[in-house]
């Protein structure tokens, strides 16, 4: 594994090394992690924003993975680096501790279990046994144990030896070239969650103005989709830490009926966050028309169900006048992953998030990295089913009530 955090790559993402060597590195490890079939999917939409999906049939949680891009290669670096993330977390191979949290507390560094995320019809008992997972708090370089079943994503049985009191999710999970570039990644996913989470809760927003919009890349993937006859709105959701999240929906001109897209995009860039929320976007819609993924419920596919997500965007765009600038959204350009790094947890640290634990899921036979981010305090995705609003959720429905 690269021990350089210079970023080489820094065209749609920041890489340390450009799509092709990254999987000219992977390609003799697909089969093994089960990867069958890298399919593309840019020419089902008319769109033009290259979208691959990535096959996995034996897997143990969803079996496709999508990944996106400004070219293909970028698309199918993206699909496939997704896949081997979640075949990593499907085996954890990480020291274990089978204890009561009251117990574990006292003789080793435990997670802030009070402001992690919790779900809905589930409360932690800290007195009963469950099994811990080991990882390492950033700012203070020791050992701390995090519940596993935050970071284990077998979802072929219940969660062994947990409590169900936590998200069984991938929020949080990301591969790189090295621990740096791959904890950047997985803390930039956390970090945009929370401040979708937190637009979601304010009571008027409004949109970024295309014209102000100066990045050529940006502007070429906005008139992809603007070119195609659809209809694009963006916001920018960035939270009080600072770092650049945007929200972009893309749906047909008119409010005609058809597919819609939504993506999230984030990271110290703000050319690079908005446009990952517009190839999300795009990626999105071509789920849709696909039906790649083997999570989507038959029933989002009926007519009312189209018509309800095409309201969904019409209504969002037309209550948001296109007021805000591009330009006033907080961007940071570093050359190296430990810089970005280092802005990140300085920032979490300004808003009184002082936890970073990461887990770390890479094994020594594969020259890349894969890990867990948890950071206690952010909030978790509120479209997810089970979502019980946090602390700083909770802030904003006070501020705005």
């Amino acid at each position: 594994m690269t021990d350089s955090s210079q970023k080489t790559y820094v065209h749609d993402t920041h890489r340390l090394r450009d799509p092709t060597h990254t999987l000219s590195i992977v390609q003799p490890f697909l089969r093994e992690m089960g990867i069958t079939r890298i399919a593309n999917l840019t020419g089902l939409d008319r769109i033009g924003l290259p979208t691959v999906m990535v096959a996995r049939p034996n897997s143990r949680s969803v079996a496709v993975s999508l990944g996106k891009g400004l070219s293909l290669q970028a698309a199918q670096a993206s699909g496939v680096m997704e896949a081997i993330e979640s075949w990593h977390a499907e085996r954890v191979r990480l020291p274990q501790r089978l204890a009561r949290h009251t117990d574990l507390a006292d003789e080793a560094t435990v997670v802030d279990v009070e402001r992690l995320p919790k779900v809905t019809g589930a409360q932690f008992d800290p007195n009963s046994n469950m099994l811990w997972v080991e990882g390492r708090d950033l700012k203070s370089q020791r050992t701390c144990w995090v519940p596993l079943e935050m970071v284990d994503t077998d979802y072929t049985a219940a969660p062994l030896a947990g409590q169900r009191a936590f998200p069984r999710t991938t929020n949080g999970l990301a591969s790189g070239n090295n621990d740096a570039e791959a904890s950047c990644h997985a803390i930039c996913e956390l970090i945009e969650r929370d401040a979708t989470t937190l637009w979601s809760h304010q009571t008027t927003t409004a949109r970024v103005d295309l014209g102000t919009v100066d990045d050529p890349r940006c502007q070429a993937a906005i008139e992809k989709v603007t070119g195609a006859n659809l209809e694009i709105g963006l916001w920018n959701t960035t939270s009080d830490t600072g770092i650049a999240s945007f929200r972009c929906v893309i749906g047909e001109a008119g409010g005609q009926p058809g597919h819609i897209g939504i993506g999230d995009g984030c990271h110290p860039d703000r050319a690079i966050a908005l446009l990952r929320s517009v190839t999300e976007a795009a990626q999105t819609r071509l789920t849709y028309i696909s039906g790649a993924r083997d999570d989507l419920d038959p029933a989002e596919f009926t007519d009312q169900a189209q018509s309800d997500r095409c309201r969904y965007v019409r209504d969002l765009i037309d209550r948001a006048p296109p007021t805000e600038n591009f330009q006033d959204c907080p961007t940071h350009l570093t050359q190296t992953f430990e810089d970005d790094l280092a802005l990140l947890l300085n920032r979490l640290e300004a808003v009184g998030i002082s936890q970073v634990v990461i887990v770390d899921l890479s094994r020594p036979e594969y020259d890349l990295s894969v890990v867990r981010a948890v950071i206690p305090g952010l909030e978790a995705p509120h479209d997810d089913a089970d979502y019980i609003p946090g602390l700083r959720a909770l802030q904003i429905r006070q501020e705005t009530a």
